[in-house]
């Protein structure tokens, strides 16, 4: 059964899920798919012959031993062995892993880009990549990078998977579509999507160019935060998160694998495409996730709320309740606290926060952090709104206002966020950014009473 609008020779499954054919709803849930009827074994896992031929496989995405393991049984044509031979390394300059600190880059500092330009030449998913901060160690899996993507090409008969970390996708312009071992997930502006770590795939180009931020988180998986006093309902719900039902190609033809391993890259040449999963089961899979279903909660009466109350995704590390990433949305909402400064105060904290601007105005810096743009506070660096956010809150009618048309995101770690030297020398940094606390002036006057 082929379906519509899918690559040349993907076959895929019928889904009975209604407006989201082609997905199955849930966070974390046990799947089951096939894209042939029979494929899947039942009341079992590795039977002594699978139907059509297949081989039954294991994708661990933890130890097995873990409570609640990470897990997907594939059934494909070939064994992901096949899909392989011997390596060779390949030079990808410009994306980084950590830790990548360089004695001629000052990563101690407040600093802003603007949007990446797109280039003139062909880039993939590959060779479209720009590291723009690493924290931690890639070979101990703690820690994170950051990148933004530039990407103009399909990629033809080649496939990339790492073995470093997964990674999470913000897309910012253009469509993009992952046809993936577990399945394919189309994906746009205002959703994100979720590559967890070994698994195979190849990036095509629905609409052009695309340009988007991506957080390749080396530790633990992503999860949904515990809400603690909010309850059951309101931020991410697990309802709306969508994981792709199987398709598998079975073509014959010259394919290149790239894998990325402890920060380096590798190639390796077979005469297949190695998406050949006709069926599977399983906890470990891709998924994408629409952030306009995100519902955020807020103070109702006084004073602004931390930002981790608008954590869309967390990846715990040993430190109790504070995050290796947590993935941070500001997106429309009502703001109505009585007697009180709306935007966020100023602050500095143990946590290194990265933002980036999927659309619209961020109420905090109002000038200068415009859509596709970034900006870095490292731990324990002050930050806060400039001067014109200060002064537009501070003297402001406190009526209901809704923050409308807008939509940024954070990744946050708890680890410091080291720069490249792309993002440094050779991304588009605003200079002055720093310039724009310059203007806060003194109040202060040793009188009571406010001004």
């Amino acid at each position: 059964m082929t379906s519509h609008n899918l690559p040349a020779g993907m076959i895929r499954a019928v889904s009975s899920i209604g407006p989201h054919a082609g997905y199955m709803p849930g966070f974390g849930n046990d799947f089951e798919t096939e894209a042939l009827p029979g494929a899947l074994p039942q009341g079992q896992n590795s039977p002594q012959k699978c139907a059509y031929g297949l081989y039954a496989e294991q994708l661990s995405g933890s130890a097995f031993t873990k409570p609640h393991p990470e897990r997907t049984w594939c059934y494909r044509i070939r064994p992901s062995v096949k899909h392989t031979t011997r390596f060779e390394k390949i030079d990808l300059p410009l994306w980084k892993s950590a830790p990548h600190i360089l004695p001629d880059v000052i990563s101690l500092g407040q600093y802003r880009w603007d949007p990446v330009p797109h280039a003139s030449e062909d880039l993939t998913w590959i060779t479209g990549m720009r590291t723009v901060t690493t924290a931690g160690d890639v070979n101990t899996q703690t820690g994170m990078a950051s990148h933004v993507y530039l990407v103009t090409k399909s990629m033809e008969d080649e496939y990339f998977h790492s073995a470093d970390g997964e990674l999470l996708v913000v897309p910012q312009e253009g469509r993009l579509r992952f046809c993936t071992e577990l399945g394919i997930i189309d994906v746009e502006p205002k959703e994100i999507v979720l590559l967890p770590r070994g698994l195979v795939y190849r990036v095509e180009v629905l609409d052009g160019p695309a340009r988007g931020f991506v957080c390749e988180n080396y530790g633990v998986p992503f999860t949904l935060p515990n809400r603690g006093p909010i309850g059951a309902n309101c931020l991410a719900n697990p309802r709306d998160f969508k994981t792709p039902v199987a398709a598998f190609e079975d073509r014959d033809a010259t394919s290149v694998v790239v894998m990325k391993w402890c920060g380096r890259f590798h190639r390796t040449r077979i005469d297949h495409s190695p998406l050949d999963v006709v069926a599977w089961h399983g906890n470990y899979a891709p998924w994408k996730y629409d952030l306009r279903t995100y519902s955020p909660v807020g103070a109702i009466l006084f004073d602004h709320p931390d930002p981790s109350i608008f954590t869309v995704l967390t990846a715990p590390s040993g430190w109790e309740g504070t995050a290796n990433i947590d993935f941070v949305l500001f997106r429309e909402r009502w703001l109505v606290a009585e007697n009180s400064f709306r935007p966020p105060w100023y602050h500095k904290n143990v946590m290194s926060e990265l933002m980036g601007n999927i659309y619209g105005i961020y109420d905090a810096k109002p000038k200068g952090f415009v859509p596709g743009g970034m900006s870095l506070h490292n731990c324990m660096l002050p930050h806060g709104p400039d001067r014109n956010a200060f002064e537009g809150a501070s003297n402001a009618a406190l009526k209901p206002e809704k923050l409308d048309e807008t939509m940024s995101f954070m990744f946050e770690t708890r680890f410091p966020q080291h720069l490249t030297e792309w993002a440094a020398k050779a991304a588009p940094l605003q200079d002055d950014y720093i310039d724009c606390w310059a203007s806060l002036e003194k109040k202060f006057d040793g009188t009571p009473g406010v001004k």
